[in-house]
């Protein structure tokens, strides 16, 4: 409970809560009518989400009260995620060391009081992992249903090695298991089917619709881009114009490291080694199939690799009781770590509070030039946001019709719209900005 306090205190600190919303927030947030009016829900979206925010969103529209209830959400996550592994590994304070390790990440810091899936799918992982070595089936099955109705895809990747578990393992096996992992992922995954069926034409189409949007899901090696994105941006689509930060990459240098080292010291270590199993089996899809990364994606493999890693942490604080040297080593390591953490948030937060300040100032130049609610929205950036911001409608640049502007960036306006007259937008953080509105 300490550390989930420590984790909502500093996420608290380090992200103002009144941080505009960003483009997947308010996909979210709009559903409901305070946050109005609704933006286009697309195929690889899921409920899971405004389901969160259904007690403030539905009556509120005041982000500054989102943001603390969704904080305060994430730290409730953190501590019912890491709790079932207390009775699962013989030394408890590894879970406390183990839950401040992923809580400690600027990603999981960064997006803390966001409106975001991924910290949710991570916590019900975890949890799901640990009721699963305890025969809580209802833990399980709920753990499951969390993380299927946030991300279906990473439900799947639960499920499958877990279900593989309680058929092969003999320690775990046994119908029980298998039941409340199935009972779970069709819980999860219900809402998620009956809006295909509803919206998209069935699960094959909304499949396909939702690959083609994430970039056509297809055997691929995203490894370089992960490595790209461990220090941002948030979104790494392409990662082609971005670098390797040296200090970042020691987090996945030692993640494996001391996980390795918490399997071996560990007595009866094969609850650890379901947990990283579960884990790159969480991770496989991301690095391999989708063509793209964000920090974000990785939260489940972090959160249970976290749990050998902290054992292993610990058994070289053991050690480091005889060791001056080794003492030393571990200080500046864990010191180095969390300030890089820390400031990698506290930079991320900053960067969005000024290029989300430049959404008003866009929609502004727009209202200048006539273009006002109601109206439509086209552009080569952020379309969805800046018509959201301006009180209009957004289009994909190859819709029918007109719209009633183009919103662009380092781009000259299609031809449809080469005789609009252009406006540029001054004062913005991400300068270029231009504004093509309809004669």
């Amino acid at each position: 409970m300490a550390v989930c306090l420590a984790f909502l205190l500093l996420s608290a600190a380090l992200v103002p809560l009144t941080l505009p919303l960003g483009w997947d927030e308010i996909v979210y947030a709009s559903r409901f009518g305070p946050f109005g009016p609704g933006v286009p829900f697309s195929a690889p979206r899921t409920r899971g989400v405004p389901l969160l925010l259904f007690p403030v969103a539905s009556w509120s529209g005041s982000t500054v009260l989102l943001r603390i209830w969704m904080a305060a959400l994430a730290a409730g996550a953190l501590y019912l995620g890491f709790c079932p592994w207390l009775r699962v590994v013989r030394r408890p304070a590894a879970v406390w060391v183990g839950a401040g390790t992923y809580a400690s990440l600027w990603a999981v810091l960064f997006y803390a009081n966001s409106a975001m899936p991924n910290h949710y799918a991570a916590m019900g992982t975890c949890g799901a992992v640990g009721c699963f070595l305890r025969s809580r089936y209802v833990g399980v099955a709920a753990g499951v249903a969390v993380v299927t109705l946030m991300r279906p895809n990473d439900g799947a990747a639960l499920a499958v090695p877990l279900v593989l578990a309680a058929s092969i393992v003999p320690l775990w096996r046994g119908w029980g298991r298998i039941a409340a992992v199935a009972a779970g992922a069709a819980a999860g995954a219900v809402p998620w089917i009956v809006e295909a069926y509803i919206r998209f034409g069935g699960v094959a189409q909304r499949l396909a619709e939702a690959s083609d949007i994430q970039g056509r899901m297809r055997p691929v090696l995203s490894l370089d881009d992960h490595f790209t994105a461990l220090d941002g941006p948030l979104l790494c689509r392409p990662c082609t114009s971005d670098g390797i930060d040296s200090p970042v990459i020691l987090w996945w240098i030692l993640l494996p490291v001391l996980a390795a080292l918490g399997l071996r010291t560990m007595r009866r270590p094969a609850p650890l080694r379901l947990a990283v199993a579960v884990a790159l089996a969480a991770a496989l899809p991301y690095l391999f199939l989708v063509p793209y990364a964000a920090p974000r994606f990785l939260f489940p493999s972090y959160a249970l690799l976290a749990l050998p890693a902290a054992v292993g942490l610990l058994a070289l604080t053991d050690r480091a009781r005889t060791s001056r040297l080794l003492a030393t080593v571990l200080a500046v390591v864990i010191v180095g770590h969390v300030v890089v953490q820390v400031l990698l948030a506290h930079t991320h937060a900053g960067i969005q509070q000024q290029a989300r300040s430049d959404w008003p100032l866009i929609a502004e130049v727009l209202a200048d030039h006539g273009v006002r609610a109601p109206c439509t929205i086209r552009g080569n950036s952020l379309a969805i946001p800046l018509a959201y911001t301006a009180g209009c409608g957004s289009e994909a640049m190859t819709a029918p019709g007109l719209p009633d502007a183009v919103v662009l960036r380092r781009t000259q306006p299609p031809s449809w719209a080469k005789d609009w007259p252009v406006w540029q937008v001054p004062g913005t953080y991400n300068p270029d900005w231009a504004v093509a509105v309809r004669p």
